[in-house]
């Protein structure tokens, strides 16, 4: 099956099964290119494993998912090396400092002029006191900051993001989402973001999916989620899908093509 060209991320009818459960059940959306897509869901609804497929770290049990032109089953390397991932969840060598890490990082995404593109990340991320720090010896926020740089090394065309400001003091994190808000409209990156930070989601997201037991069970722009149900901000409407208060009033959900 042949992509069209504007969709960054197509996927169609995606399952990922373990034995008797069913971590993602049969989920279709698509992102074009630009687009800062939100994936939200109380813990086990399936963001997690929906974005390790996309990575192609994990094999789904059936499906297709299609990003920037590629069949990840088929043909995921052509596509790797356009696209990025950040989670302060997943840790970078310990021993190494961050420098050595970044180096490492850039290396295997094959950049040209590596030191230099360091130098601009630790410029942009304020990590100049921490280059030559091992890794094991940050704080938790100074990890966010570290693991958004190396997410940030190739330039990537698509970027996945698990909770890119966790563990950020308020400052630094409306900084890093300025800097992602930037760093979109120059490069035209289209971003999937999984974050349980409302706001942020509300500020960064052109429109968002909402996740519960592996489904998607709602999706619009956040503008649209609010009006559909009846409330304030997006915190609201994620109570609300996590305890079954539905609006009377709420349209079916149908799947669609998330817009620039």
């Amino acid at each position: 099956m042949n992509q069209p060209p504007n969709n960054v991320i197509e996927v169609h009818g995606l399952v990922k099964r373990y034995g008797e459960v069913l971590a993602v059940d049969g989920i279709d959306f698509a992102a074009t290119a630009g687009a800062t897509v939100g994936l939200l869901g109380g813990n086990g609804a399936g963001k997690t494993t929906t974005i390790a497929m996309l990575l192609g770290l994990l094999l789904p049990t059936s499906g297709s998912i299609h990003v920037l032109g590629h069949d990840m089953l088929r043909d995921r390397f052509a596509a790797l090396a356009r696209m990025n991932f950040s989670s302060p969840y997943v840790s970078l060598p310990q021993r190494l400092t961050v420098r050595e890490n970044l180096r490492v990082y850039g290396h295997l995404y094959n950049v040209r002029h590596t030191d230099e593109r360091i130098a601009e990340l630790s410029a942009e991320l304020d990590l100049g006191a921490l280059l030559d720090r091992p890794a094991g010896q940050l704080s938790a926020g100074q990890k966010t900051r570290v693991a958004l740089a190396k997410s940030l090394i190739n330039r990537p065309e698509l970027l996945l993001l698990d909770e890119p400001t966790a563990s950020l003091d308020p400052d630094t994190g409306d900084l890093v989402r300025g800097w992602l808000e930037r760093y979109r409209g120059e490069t035209g990156c289209t971003i999937l973001l999984a974050s349980h930070n409302m706001a942020e989601v509300e500020r960064l997201c052109s429109h968002v999916l909402m996740m519960k037991q592996g489904r998607v069970v709602d999706r619009g722009s956040p503008q649209d989620l609010l009006d559909r149900y009846g409330r304030d901000d997006l915190e609201e409407v994620f109570l609300d899908i996590a305890r079954d208060r539905r609006s009377a009033s709420r349209p079916g959900v149908h799947q669609d093509t998330v817009p620039a």
